[in-house]
């Protein structure tokens, strides 16, 4: 099972390497894919996967991913204004057939899986610095809970979240943040002519993928909350050894809009 998750997390790694250095159009339509596959997995708990829905969430998907890349940001908004009024189309008009569950995690599924995950192509198409603070993204989740899995293996004593996440501890999600934090300073210092930063932005970066890993760790726990809640142990089978797309994705969706405000700002 080692093997498997380790070569399947070097296979994403590259795919992340090739997709975010391209960046354009090839980013922004592999990102699509995969909020499209994340919200089929997440509909699918709630079993509106091949339902009027979830196609409404597809669409919905496909026209909001097409907005950011040749509209302004206020067109957005509109945009799942529609979705919503088209929702409670289906739900009035169809009436009994969907639930008011169903009718909420369709449109609950857009934000959580595919407007959040748009994040990372909106952030790597921040001016020039954008090609650089879009890996802060995986620094503060992929490397928090890398770093938060080896401090949990040799240290973890507390459990953090022992009903949810027995396996968790107190000491691991320290050392995650903390990991975070010295990965971004790293990263940052290499990169810092790139970037166009000095040393008191890099230690605001450094400040920012604490809150940034703190919040992925949200994301994850979240993410088990969900699977629990409906009696499922993998979002999907995609991904060897690591599941779905919304396993492997689940402290990423919450990270992205979160480095994509606070890089910016900075």
């Amino acid at each position: 099972m080692f093997k498997t998750r380790l070569l399947s997390g070097i296979v994403l790694v590259i795919l992340a390497l090739v997709f975010i250095i391209s960046g354009g159009y090839v980013l922004l339509g592999s990102t699509l894919v995969i909020s499209l596959i994340g919200l089929f997995e997440f509909y699918r708990v709630f079993k509106i996967h091949n339902h009027s829905l979830g196609y409404v969430g597809y669409i919905a998907t496909v026209l909001y991913y097409l907005s950011i890349s040749i509209l302004p940001r206020s067109t957005t908004f509109p945009i799942l204004i529609g979705f919503l009024i088209v929702l409670l189309g289906f739900y009035v008009f169809r009436y009994p057939k969907y639930e008011i569950r169903e009718f909420m995690a369709s449109y609950f599924g857009i934000f959580y899986v595919s407007i959040m995950l748009s994040y990372i192509y909106q952030t790597r198409m921040i001016d020039k610095a954008g090609a650089y603070l879009v890996w802060l993204i995986f620094l503060c989740s992929w490397g928090c809970d890398t770093c938060a899995y080896c401090v949990g293996v040799l240290f973890g004593k507390h459990k953090m979240a022992p009903i949810l996440s027995p396996k968790k501890s107190v000491e691991g999600a320290v050392g995650g943040v903390v990991g975070a934090a010295l990965l971004t300073a790293l990263y940052c210092y290499i990169f810092k002519d790139a970037m166009g930063i000095d040393v008191g932005e890099i230690i605001l970066l450094s400040i920012g993928a604490c809150v940034g890993a703190l919040i992925s760790m949200i994301g994850d726990l979240a993410a088990s909350a969900i699977k629990r809640n409906n009696d499922i142990k993998d979002y999907g089978h995609l991904i060897p050894g690591h599941g779905g797309i919304l396993d492997r994705f689940d402290s990423v969706i919450i990270t992205a809009p979160i480095i994509f405000y606070l890089g910016g700002l900075i």
